[in-house]
Protein backbone atom coordinates (compact mmCIF):
# COMPACT_ATOMS: atom_id res chain seq x y z
CA UNK A 1 0.00 0.00 0.00
CA UNK A 2 1.14 3.51 -0.81
CA UNK A 3 -0.07 5.88 1.89
CA UNK A 4 2.44 8.71 2.26
CA UNK A 5 0.67 12.03 1.73
CA UNK A 6 2.39 14.55 -0.52
CA UNK A 7 -0.22 17.26 -0.74
CA UNK A 8 2.44 19.95 -0.57
CA UNK A 9 3.93 18.50 -3.75
CA UNK A 10 0.57 18.72 -5.50
CA UNK A 11 0.15 22.32 -4.43
CA UNK A 12 3.60 23.14 -5.82
CA UNK A 13 2.81 21.44 -9.12
CA UNK A 14 -0.49 23.26 -9.50
CA UNK A 15 1.06 26.62 -8.64
CA UNK A 16 3.72 26.08 -11.29
CA UNK A 17 1.04 25.00 -13.76
CA UNK A 18 -0.68 28.36 -13.67
CA UNK A 19 2.17 29.79 -15.69
CA UNK A 20 1.86 27.01 -18.28
CA UNK A 21 -1.79 27.11 -19.22
CA UNK A 22 -2.54 29.23 -22.26
CA UNK A 23 -4.88 26.47 -23.41
CA UNK A 24 -8.15 28.01 -22.35
CA UNK A 25 -7.64 30.84 -24.80
CA UNK A 26 -7.14 28.27 -27.53
CA UNK A 27 -10.28 26.31 -26.74
CA UNK A 28 -12.41 25.68 -29.85
CA UNK A 29 -15.92 26.99 -30.12
CA UNK A 30 -18.31 24.82 -28.18
CA UNK A 31 -15.67 23.34 -25.87
CA UNK A 32 -17.18 21.82 -22.73
CA UNK A 33 -15.71 24.22 -20.18
CA UNK A 34 -18.50 24.93 -17.75
CA UNK A 35 -16.96 24.96 -14.29
CA UNK A 36 -18.77 22.65 -11.88
CA UNK A 37 -19.92 24.00 -8.55
CA UNK A 38 -17.99 23.37 -5.36
CA UNK A 39 -20.70 20.94 -4.30
CA UNK A 40 -19.49 18.40 -6.87
CA UNK A 41 -16.61 17.10 -4.78
CA UNK A 42 -18.71 16.99 -1.61
CA UNK A 43 -21.90 15.34 -2.81
CA UNK A 44 -22.70 11.79 -3.88
CA UNK A 45 -22.80 12.00 -7.68
CA UNK A 46 -24.75 8.78 -7.98
CA UNK A 47 -26.86 9.60 -11.03
CA UNK A 48 -25.88 10.21 -14.63
CA UNK A 49 -27.24 13.74 -14.50
CA UNK A 50 -25.37 14.70 -11.34
CA UNK A 51 -22.08 13.15 -12.43
CA UNK A 52 -22.08 14.62 -15.94
CA UNK A 53 -22.83 18.02 -14.45
CA UNK A 54 -19.56 17.73 -12.55
CA UNK A 55 -16.98 16.09 -14.84
CA UNK A 56 -15.70 18.50 -17.49
CA UNK A 57 -12.85 19.62 -19.70
CA UNK A 58 -12.09 22.15 -16.99
CA UNK A 59 -11.68 19.41 -14.41
CA UNK A 60 -9.41 17.39 -16.67
CA UNK A 61 -7.45 20.50 -17.64
CA UNK A 62 -6.33 21.02 -14.04
CA UNK A 63 -4.56 17.66 -14.22
CA UNK A 64 -3.18 18.27 -17.71
CA UNK A 65 -1.62 21.50 -16.44
CA UNK A 66 -0.04 19.55 -13.58
CA UNK A 67 1.41 16.99 -16.00
CA UNK A 68 2.83 19.82 -18.11
CA UNK A 69 4.40 21.42 -15.06
CA UNK A 70 5.95 18.08 -14.11
CA UNK A 71 7.44 17.71 -17.58
CA UNK A 72 8.77 21.27 -17.44
CA UNK A 73 10.61 20.40 -14.24
CA UNK A 74 11.96 17.07 -15.54
CA UNK A 75 13.70 17.43 -18.91
CA UNK A 76 10.42 18.03 -20.76
CA UNK A 77 9.11 14.47 -20.54
CA UNK A 78 7.36 11.98 -18.27
CA UNK A 79 8.79 8.79 -19.79
CA UNK A 80 9.11 5.50 -17.94
CA UNK A 81 12.35 5.26 -16.01
CA UNK A 82 12.70 9.02 -15.56
CA UNK A 83 12.13 11.50 -12.75
CA UNK A 84 9.23 12.93 -14.75
CA UNK A 85 7.38 9.63 -14.57
CA UNK A 86 8.10 9.24 -10.87
CA UNK A 87 6.72 12.74 -10.25
CA UNK A 88 3.63 11.86 -12.29
CA UNK A 89 3.06 8.79 -10.11
CA UNK A 90 3.39 10.91 -6.97
CA UNK A 91 0.89 13.43 -8.30
CA UNK A 92 -1.70 10.79 -9.21
CA UNK A 93 -1.35 9.14 -5.79
CA UNK A 94 -1.82 12.47 -4.02
CA UNK A 95 -4.97 13.30 -5.97
CA UNK A 96 -6.46 9.87 -5.31
CA UNK A 97 -5.63 9.78 -1.62
CA UNK A 98 -7.08 13.26 -1.16
CA UNK A 99 -10.29 11.94 -2.77
CA UNK A 100 -10.42 9.02 -0.35
CA UNK A 101 -9.57 6.14 -2.69
CA UNK A 102 -7.79 2.99 -1.55
CA UNK A 103 -4.49 3.44 -3.42
CA UNK A 104 -1.75 0.89 -4.02
CA UNK A 105 1.44 0.77 -6.08
CA UNK A 106 2.05 -2.19 -8.35
CA UNK A 107 5.78 -2.36 -9.09
CA UNK A 108 7.14 -4.29 -12.05
CA UNK A 109 10.58 -4.92 -13.60
CA UNK A 110 11.64 -2.51 -16.34
CA UNK A 111 14.76 -2.10 -18.45
CA UNK A 112 15.47 1.55 -19.11
CA UNK A 113 17.41 2.76 -22.14
CA UNK A 114 18.39 6.40 -21.95
CA UNK A 115 18.27 8.96 -24.76
CA UNK A 116 20.15 7.90 -27.90
CA UNK A 117 22.02 10.14 -30.33
CA UNK A 118 22.55 10.22 -34.09
CA UNK A 119 25.20 12.55 -35.53
CA UNK A 120 26.18 12.82 -39.17
CA UNK A 121 29.88 13.71 -39.36
CA UNK A 122 30.50 14.02 -43.13
CA UNK A 123 29.89 15.40 -45.71
CA UNK A 124 27.79 17.60 -43.39
CA UNK A 125 27.97 17.84 -39.62
CA UNK A 126 24.57 17.69 -37.93
CA UNK A 127 22.96 16.10 -34.88
CA UNK A 128 19.54 14.59 -35.61
CA UNK A 129 16.62 13.79 -33.29
CA UNK A 130 16.44 10.02 -32.85
CA UNK A 131 15.58 7.19 -30.51
CA UNK A 132 16.46 3.51 -30.06
CA UNK A 133 14.25 0.82 -31.49
CA UNK A 134 12.87 -1.46 -28.80
CA UNK A 135 15.02 -4.60 -28.94
CA UNK A 136 18.11 -2.69 -30.06
CA UNK A 137 21.54 -3.52 -28.75
CA UNK A 138 23.68 -0.92 -27.00
CA UNK A 139 26.79 0.67 -28.42
CA UNK A 140 28.77 3.73 -29.50
CA UNK A 141 29.62 3.36 -33.19
CA UNK A 142 31.44 5.74 -35.54
CA UNK A 143 31.72 4.41 -39.09
CA UNK A 144 31.04 4.91 -42.77
CA UNK A 145 27.34 4.86 -43.71
CA UNK A 146 26.36 2.41 -46.45
CA UNK A 147 22.86 2.67 -47.97
CA UNK A 148 21.10 -0.67 -48.42
CA UNK A 149 18.90 -0.95 -51.53
CA UNK A 150 17.17 2.39 -50.88
CA UNK A 151 14.72 4.16 -53.22
CA UNK A 152 14.35 7.91 -52.85
CA UNK A 153 11.53 10.15 -54.03
CA UNK A 154 7.75 10.26 -53.83
CA UNK A 155 6.02 7.10 -54.99
CA UNK A 156 8.93 4.83 -54.04
CA UNK A 157 8.22 1.18 -53.25
CA UNK A 158 11.12 0.52 -50.90
CA UNK A 159 11.92 -3.02 -49.81
CA UNK A 160 15.25 -1.94 -48.31
CA UNK A 161 16.84 -4.57 -46.10
CA UNK A 162 14.06 -7.13 -46.42
CA UNK A 163 16.22 -9.72 -48.16
CA UNK A 164 19.65 -11.00 -47.20
CA UNK A 165 20.71 -10.40 -50.80
CA UNK A 166 20.19 -6.66 -50.27
CA UNK A 167 23.43 -6.79 -48.26
CA UNK A 168 25.58 -8.50 -50.89
CA UNK A 169 28.99 -6.84 -50.75
CA UNK A 170 28.14 -4.85 -47.61
CA UNK A 171 31.36 -3.60 -45.93
CA UNK A 172 31.74 -5.29 -42.55
CA UNK A 173 31.87 -2.71 -39.77
CA UNK A 174 29.88 -0.03 -41.59
CA UNK A 175 26.60 1.49 -40.39
CA UNK A 176 23.70 0.16 -42.49
CA UNK A 177 21.31 2.89 -43.72
CA UNK A 178 17.98 1.15 -44.25
CA UNK A 179 14.70 2.61 -45.51
CA UNK A 180 11.29 1.81 -44.02
CA UNK A 181 9.05 -0.31 -46.22
CA UNK A 182 7.59 -3.75 -46.98
CA UNK A 183 8.73 -5.87 -44.00
CA UNK A 184 9.13 -5.86 -40.23
CA UNK A 185 11.91 -3.72 -38.82
CA UNK A 186 13.24 -6.83 -37.07
CA UNK A 187 13.92 -8.49 -40.42
CA UNK A 188 15.88 -5.46 -41.61
CA UNK A 189 17.94 -5.25 -38.42
CA UNK A 190 18.66 -8.98 -38.25
CA UNK A 191 19.73 -9.03 -41.90
CA UNK A 192 22.05 -6.09 -41.24
CA UNK A 193 23.59 -7.75 -38.20
CA UNK A 194 24.13 -10.99 -40.15
CA UNK A 195 25.92 -9.00 -42.89
CA UNK A 196 28.37 -7.56 -40.37
CA UNK A 197 26.92 -4.10 -39.81
CA UNK A 198 28.18 -2.34 -36.69
CA UNK A 199 24.96 -0.37 -36.34
CA UNK A 200 21.71 0.41 -38.14
CA UNK A 201 19.87 3.62 -39.01
CA UNK A 202 16.28 3.07 -40.19
CA UNK A 203 14.80 6.14 -41.87
CA UNK A 204 11.22 6.86 -42.91
CA UNK A 205 10.05 5.77 -46.35
CA UNK A 206 8.99 9.12 -47.79
CA UNK A 207 6.78 7.63 -50.49
CA UNK A 208 4.04 10.14 -49.74
CA UNK A 209 4.21 13.70 -48.46
CA UNK A 210 2.71 13.22 -44.99
CA UNK A 211 4.15 13.61 -41.50
CA UNK A 212 3.64 9.89 -40.94
CA UNK A 213 5.92 8.92 -43.83
CA UNK A 214 8.32 11.89 -43.77
CA UNK A 215 8.98 12.45 -40.05
CA UNK A 216 11.17 10.67 -37.52
CA UNK A 217 10.43 6.97 -37.27
CA UNK A 218 11.29 5.05 -34.08
CA UNK A 219 9.68 1.68 -33.51
CA UNK A 220 10.11 -1.78 -32.15
CA UNK A 221 11.93 -4.88 -33.32
CA UNK A 222 9.21 -6.93 -31.67
CA UNK A 223 10.89 -7.95 -28.45
CA UNK A 224 13.84 -7.35 -26.16
CA UNK A 225 17.47 -7.99 -27.12
CA UNK A 226 16.56 -8.82 -30.72
CA UNK A 227 19.98 -7.73 -32.02
CA UNK A 228 23.28 -6.93 -30.34
CA UNK A 229 24.04 -3.84 -32.44
CA UNK A 230 22.56 -0.35 -31.93
CA UNK A 231 19.49 0.46 -34.05
CA UNK A 232 18.18 4.04 -34.20
CA UNK A 233 15.60 5.94 -36.25
CA UNK A 234 15.66 8.94 -38.58
CA UNK A 235 13.33 11.03 -40.70
CA UNK A 236 13.17 10.70 -44.48
CA UNK A 237 15.04 13.99 -45.01
CA UNK A 238 17.79 12.87 -42.64
CA UNK A 239 18.01 9.57 -44.48
CA UNK A 240 18.49 11.43 -47.76
CA UNK A 241 21.34 13.40 -46.22
CA UNK A 242 22.92 10.28 -44.70
CA UNK A 243 22.74 8.55 -48.10
CA UNK A 244 25.11 11.08 -49.68
CA UNK A 245 28.46 9.79 -50.92
CA UNK A 246 31.19 9.92 -48.28
CA UNK A 247 28.72 9.93 -45.37
CA UNK A 248 30.00 8.99 -41.94
CA UNK A 249 28.07 9.02 -38.69
CA UNK A 250 28.11 8.31 -34.99
CA UNK A 251 25.24 6.51 -33.27
CA UNK A 252 24.96 5.91 -29.53
CA UNK A 253 22.48 3.70 -27.73
CA UNK A 254 23.25 3.63 -23.97
CA UNK A 255 23.60 0.43 -21.99
CA UNK A 256 20.25 -0.63 -20.52
CA UNK A 257 19.61 -0.23 -16.80
CA UNK A 258 17.26 -2.04 -14.47
CA UNK A 259 14.79 0.56 -13.18
CA UNK A 260 11.62 -1.01 -11.73
CA UNK A 261 8.52 1.02 -12.57
CA UNK A 262 5.08 1.54 -11.05
CA UNK A 263 1.44 1.21 -11.94
CA UNK A 264 -0.98 3.18 -9.75
CA UNK A 265 -4.10 1.25 -8.76
CA UNK A 266 -7.08 2.87 -7.02
CA UNK A 267 -10.07 0.97 -5.71
CA UNK A 268 -13.49 1.73 -4.31
CA UNK A 269 -15.05 -1.39 -2.82
CA UNK A 270 -18.62 -2.16 -3.84
CA UNK A 271 -21.40 -4.28 -2.41
CA UNK A 272 -20.37 -7.00 -4.87
CA UNK A 273 -16.60 -7.17 -4.46
CA UNK A 274 -16.45 -10.20 -6.76
CA UNK A 275 -17.54 -8.12 -9.76
CA UNK A 276 -14.88 -5.52 -10.51
CA UNK A 277 -15.28 -2.73 -13.08
CA UNK A 278 -11.84 -1.66 -14.29
CA UNK A 279 -10.82 1.41 -16.31
CA UNK A 280 -7.30 2.49 -17.15
CA UNK A 281 -5.02 4.87 -19.02
CA UNK A 282 -1.28 4.87 -19.47
CA UNK A 283 0.53 7.53 -17.47
CA UNK A 284 3.91 7.59 -19.22
CA UNK A 285 4.99 9.75 -22.17
CA UNK A 286 7.63 9.05 -24.77
CA UNK A 287 11.11 10.45 -24.13
CA UNK A 288 10.60 13.02 -26.88
CA UNK A 289 8.01 15.15 -25.09
CA UNK A 290 5.54 15.80 -22.23
CA UNK A 291 2.82 13.48 -23.57
CA UNK A 292 -0.11 15.75 -22.73
CA UNK A 293 -2.50 14.29 -25.29
CA UNK A 294 -0.69 10.93 -25.34
CA UNK A 295 -1.66 10.11 -22.73
CA UNK A 296 -2.16 12.89 -20.25
CA UNK A 297 -5.66 13.16 -21.69
CA UNK A 298 -6.80 9.68 -20.70
CA UNK A 299 -5.04 9.93 -17.34
CA UNK A 300 -6.64 13.30 -16.61
CA UNK A 301 -10.13 12.09 -17.51
CA UNK A 302 -9.80 9.27 -14.98
CA UNK A 303 -8.46 11.60 -12.29
CA UNK A 304 -11.35 14.03 -12.77
CA UNK A 305 -13.77 11.12 -12.53
CA UNK A 306 -12.09 9.77 -9.39
CA UNK A 307 -12.52 13.11 -7.65
CA UNK A 308 -16.17 13.42 -8.68
CA UNK A 309 -17.22 9.94 -7.50
CA UNK A 310 -15.32 10.05 -4.23
CA UNK A 311 -18.62 9.82 -2.30
CA UNK A 312 -20.18 7.12 -4.50
CA UNK A 313 -21.23 3.86 -2.86
CA UNK A 314 -21.11 1.47 -5.82
CA UNK A 315 -22.81 -1.86 -6.24
CA UNK A 316 -19.76 -3.28 -8.02
CA UNK A 317 -16.18 -2.59 -7.00
CA UNK A 318 -14.51 0.11 -9.12
CA UNK A 319 -10.81 -0.22 -9.88
CA UNK A 320 -8.92 2.49 -11.79
CA UNK A 321 -5.39 2.07 -13.16
CA UNK A 322 -2.67 4.39 -14.40
CA UNK A 323 -0.21 2.21 -16.31
CA UNK A 324 3.54 2.58 -16.58
CA UNK A 325 5.83 1.79 -19.54
CA UNK A 326 3.03 1.56 -22.07
CA UNK A 327 5.19 3.37 -24.60
CA UNK A 328 7.86 0.70 -24.18
CA UNK A 329 5.54 -2.14 -25.12
CA UNK A 330 2.46 -2.25 -22.85
CA UNK A 331 4.71 -3.50 -20.10
CA UNK A 332 2.89 -2.19 -17.01
CA UNK A 333 -0.54 -3.57 -17.91
CA UNK A 334 0.88 -6.87 -19.14
CA UNK A 335 2.85 -7.38 -15.93
CA UNK A 336 -0.22 -6.52 -13.86
CA UNK A 337 -2.49 -9.04 -15.57
CA UNK A 338 0.22 -11.71 -15.60
CA UNK A 339 0.45 -11.47 -11.80
CA UNK A 340 -3.28 -12.06 -11.29
CA UNK A 341 -4.44 -15.52 -10.27
CA UNK A 342 -7.24 -17.13 -12.22
CA UNK A 343 -9.60 -16.26 -9.38
CA UNK A 344 -8.52 -12.60 -9.51
CA UNK A 345 -8.93 -12.50 -13.28
CA UNK A 346 -12.41 -13.97 -12.97
CA UNK A 347 -13.42 -11.15 -10.60
CA UNK A 348 -12.84 -8.51 -13.32
CA UNK A 349 -16.12 -7.97 -15.17
CA UNK A 350 -14.71 -5.70 -17.86
CA UNK A 351 -11.88 -3.31 -18.71
CA UNK A 352 -12.24 0.16 -20.28
CA UNK A 353 -9.20 1.78 -21.95
CA UNK A 354 -8.66 5.49 -22.59
CA UNK A 355 -5.61 6.37 -24.69
CA UNK A 356 -5.44 9.71 -26.55
CA UNK A 357 -8.94 11.11 -26.05
CA UNK A 358 -8.36 14.81 -26.85
CA UNK A 359 -6.41 14.94 -30.12
CA UNK A 360 -6.21 18.49 -31.48
CA UNK A 361 -7.58 17.53 -34.94
CA UNK A 362 -9.81 14.82 -33.48
CA UNK A 363 -12.41 12.45 -34.71
CA UNK A 364 -14.37 10.45 -32.13
CA UNK A 365 -13.73 6.70 -32.34
CA UNK A 366 -14.94 3.66 -30.38
CA UNK A 367 -13.13 0.31 -30.26
CA UNK A 368 -14.93 -1.82 -32.84
CA UNK A 369 -16.00 -4.83 -30.81
CA UNK A 370 -18.55 -6.01 -33.38
CA UNK A 371 -16.08 -5.59 -36.29
CA UNK A 372 -18.65 -3.62 -38.27
CA UNK A 373 -15.95 -1.40 -39.73
CA UNK A 374 -12.76 -3.36 -39.14
CA UNK A 375 -11.76 -6.98 -38.88
CA UNK A 376 -9.60 -7.52 -35.82
CA UNK A 377 -6.04 -8.61 -36.64
CA UNK A 378 -5.38 -12.33 -36.73
CA UNK A 379 -4.85 -13.68 -33.26
CA UNK A 380 -6.52 -10.78 -31.45
CA UNK A 381 -9.49 -12.11 -29.44
CA UNK A 382 -12.69 -10.14 -28.87
CA UNK A 383 -14.19 -11.52 -25.64
CA UNK A 384 -17.95 -11.82 -25.30
CA UNK A 385 -19.37 -8.63 -23.84
CA UNK A 386 -17.03 -6.31 -25.75
CA UNK A 387 -19.76 -5.55 -28.29
CA UNK A 388 -22.05 -4.37 -25.51
CA UNK A 389 -19.36 -1.98 -24.24
CA UNK A 390 -18.99 -0.57 -27.74
CA UNK A 391 -22.75 -0.07 -27.94
CA UNK A 392 -22.85 1.91 -24.70
CA UNK A 393 -20.25 4.38 -25.95
CA UNK A 394 -22.03 4.66 -29.31
CA UNK A 395 -25.34 5.39 -27.58
CA UNK A 396 -23.66 8.04 -25.47
CA UNK A 397 -22.20 9.83 -28.51
CA UNK A 398 -25.60 9.66 -30.20
CA UNK A 399 -27.29 11.11 -27.10
CA UNK A 400 -25.09 14.23 -27.23
CA UNK A 401 -25.26 14.62 -31.00
CA UNK A 402 -21.62 13.71 -31.67
CA UNK A 403 -20.84 11.62 -34.77
CA UNK A 404 -18.39 8.77 -34.25
CA UNK A 405 -16.51 6.11 -36.15
CA UNK A 406 -14.90 2.73 -35.53
CA UNK A 407 -11.37 2.18 -34.22
CA UNK A 408 -9.97 -1.26 -34.93
CA UNK A 409 -10.14 -3.68 -32.01
CA UNK A 410 -6.42 -4.24 -32.49
CA UNK A 411 -5.12 -4.99 -29.00
CA UNK A 412 -2.52 -2.27 -29.53
CA UNK A 413 -3.02 -0.60 -26.20
CA UNK A 414 -3.29 -1.56 -22.56
CA UNK A 415 -6.49 -3.56 -23.04
CA UNK A 416 -4.49 -6.25 -24.85
CA UNK A 417 -3.46 -8.10 -21.69
CA UNK A 418 -7.08 -8.18 -20.51
CA UNK A 419 -8.61 -9.54 -23.71
CA UNK A 420 -5.88 -12.21 -23.86
CA UNK A 421 -7.34 -13.73 -20.68
CA UNK A 422 -10.96 -13.38 -21.80
CA UNK A 423 -11.94 -10.13 -20.07
CA UNK A 424 -14.37 -8.00 -22.14
CA UNK A 425 -12.96 -4.62 -23.13
CA UNK A 426 -13.74 -1.39 -24.92
CA UNK A 427 -12.48 2.13 -25.18
CA UNK A 428 -12.17 5.48 -26.94
CA UNK A 429 -9.60 7.06 -29.26
CA UNK A 430 -9.39 10.41 -31.10
CA UNK A 431 -6.53 9.68 -33.49
CA UNK A 432 -2.77 9.86 -33.81
CA UNK A 433 -0.59 10.46 -36.86
CA UNK A 434 -3.04 9.49 -39.63
CA UNK A 435 -4.18 12.38 -41.85
CA UNK A 436 -7.75 13.70 -41.59
CA UNK A 437 -9.69 13.47 -44.84
CA UNK A 438 -11.94 16.08 -46.42
CA UNK A 439 -14.93 13.90 -45.55
CA UNK A 440 -13.89 13.74 -41.90
CA UNK A 441 -13.30 17.50 -41.73
CA UNK A 442 -16.82 18.02 -43.02
CA UNK A 443 -18.17 15.85 -40.19
CA UNK A 444 -15.95 16.74 -37.21
CA UNK A 445 -14.42 20.03 -38.30
CA UNK A 446 -10.72 20.59 -38.05
CA UNK A 447 -8.18 20.65 -40.86
CA UNK A 448 -8.21 18.17 -43.75
CA UNK A 449 -4.77 17.09 -44.87
CA UNK A 450 -3.29 17.32 -41.37
CA UNK A 451 -2.81 14.49 -38.87
CA UNK A 452 -5.31 13.96 -36.08
CA UNK A 453 -2.37 14.77 -33.80
CA UNK A 454 0.52 16.51 -35.58
CA UNK A 455 2.52 16.39 -32.34
CA UNK A 456 2.13 12.65 -31.80
CA UNK A 457 5.26 11.39 -30.00
CA UNK A 458 6.97 14.74 -30.38
CA UNK A 459 8.21 17.55 -28.16
CA UNK A 460 5.19 19.66 -29.12
CA UNK A 461 2.71 17.31 -27.39
CA UNK A 462 2.20 20.00 -24.76
CA UNK A 463 -0.71 21.68 -22.99
CA UNK A 464 -1.45 23.47 -26.27
CA UNK A 465 -1.90 20.13 -28.07
CA UNK A 466 -5.33 19.15 -26.74
CA UNK A 467 -8.78 19.92 -28.08
CA UNK A 468 -10.92 20.91 -25.13
CA UNK A 469 -14.19 20.10 -26.86
CA UNK A 470 -13.02 16.54 -27.43
CA UNK A 471 -11.70 16.45 -23.87
CA UNK A 472 -15.05 17.52 -22.45
CA UNK A 473 -17.12 15.14 -24.55
CA UNK A 474 -14.89 12.19 -23.72
CA UNK A 475 -14.61 13.06 -20.03
CA UNK A 476 -18.38 12.63 -19.93
CA UNK A 477 -18.16 9.35 -21.89
CA UNK A 478 -15.58 7.96 -19.48
CA UNK A 479 -17.66 8.98 -16.46
CA UNK A 480 -20.94 7.64 -17.81
CA UNK A 481 -19.51 4.21 -18.65
CA UNK A 482 -17.80 3.72 -15.29
CA UNK A 483 -20.90 4.89 -13.40
CA UNK A 484 -23.29 2.69 -15.40
CA UNK A 485 -21.19 -0.42 -14.91
CA UNK A 486 -20.64 0.34 -11.24
CA UNK A 487 -24.35 -0.38 -10.82
CA UNK A 488 -24.71 -3.33 -13.19
CA UNK A 489 -22.59 -5.27 -15.67
CA UNK A 490 -25.41 -7.63 -16.60
CA UNK A 491 -25.32 -6.60 -20.27
CA UNK A 492 -21.62 -7.46 -20.45
CA UNK A 493 -21.03 -10.53 -18.26
CA UNK A 494 -24.52 -11.53 -17.10
CA UNK A 495 -23.98 -10.56 -13.45
CA UNK A 496 -27.07 -8.85 -12.14
CA UNK A 497 -26.71 -5.56 -10.34
CA UNK A 498 -29.13 -2.83 -9.34
CA UNK A 499 -30.89 -0.10 -11.26
CA UNK A 500 -29.03 3.17 -11.60
CA UNK A 501 -30.79 5.96 -9.66
CA UNK A 502 -32.67 8.20 -12.06
CA UNK A 503 -32.44 5.57 -14.77
CA UNK A 504 -30.39 5.45 -17.96
CA UNK A 505 -32.16 6.90 -20.96
CA UNK A 506 -30.00 6.64 -24.05
CA UNK A 507 -31.20 6.54 -27.67
CA UNK A 508 -30.38 3.83 -30.16
CA UNK A 509 -26.92 4.32 -31.61
CA UNK A 510 -26.84 6.29 -34.84
CA UNK A 511 -24.09 4.10 -36.27
CA UNK A 512 -20.49 4.82 -37.25
CA UNK A 513 -19.78 7.31 -40.03
CA UNK A 514 -17.73 4.78 -41.99
CA UNK A 515 -14.96 7.22 -42.97
CA UNK A 516 -12.03 4.97 -42.04
CA UNK A 517 -11.00 1.37 -42.35
CA UNK A 518 -7.90 -0.72 -42.80
CA UNK A 519 -5.33 1.34 -40.86
CA UNK A 520 -5.70 0.31 -37.24
CA UNK A 521 -8.48 2.65 -36.22
CA UNK A 522 -6.74 5.82 -37.25
CA UNK A 523 -3.30 4.53 -36.30
CA UNK A 524 -0.94 3.90 -39.18
CA UNK A 525 -0.34 0.13 -39.09
CA UNK A 526 3.39 0.81 -39.05
CA UNK A 527 3.17 3.32 -36.23
CA UNK A 528 1.41 1.35 -33.62
CA UNK A 529 2.55 1.66 -30.04
CA UNK A 530 5.55 -0.37 -29.09
CA UNK A 531 3.26 -2.58 -27.32
CA UNK A 532 0.82 -0.80 -29.38
CA UNK A 533 0.37 -0.93 -29.23
CA UNK A 534 1.14 0.44 -28.88
CA UNK A 535 3.13 3.45 -29.88
CA UNK A 536 6.02 2.09 -31.84
CA UNK A 537 5.96 0.51 -35.25
CA UNK A 538 6.86 -3.09 -35.90
CA UNK A 539 6.04 -3.18 -39.56
CA UNK A 540 6.54 -0.83 -42.39
CA UNK A 541 3.46 -1.64 -44.36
Amino acid sequence: MYRTARLSRRATVLATATSVVGALALAPAGAALAAPGKSCDARNNNTVAKLLECVSADGALEHLEAFQAIADENDDNRAAGTSGYEASVDYVVEVLEAAGWDVSIDEFPYTYVGPSTLTQLTPVNAEYPTGPFTGSGAGDVTADVTPVDIQLGLGNTSTSGCEATDFTGFPVGDIALIQRGACNFSIKALNAEAAGAAGVIIFNQGEVDTDAKQGLIVGTLGGSNVVDIPVVGASYAQGVSLAEAGSTANIIVPEPESRPQKNVIAEKTGVNDDNVVMAGAHLDSVQAGPGINDNGSGSAALLDLAEKISKLEPQNTIRLAWWGAEESGLIGSEEYVAELSQEEQDRIALYLNFDMVASPNYIFMVYDGNESGWTAPAGVPIPDGSIQIEQLFEQYYTSVGEPYDDAQFSGRSDYDAFIRVGIPAGGLFTGAEVVKTEEQAAIWGGVAGESYDQCYHQACDTIDNVNLHAMGVNADAVALAVLVYSYSTESVNGVEGVNIPGGLNLPEAAGPEGTIGGNAGGLDPDLVHDHDHHHGPTETE
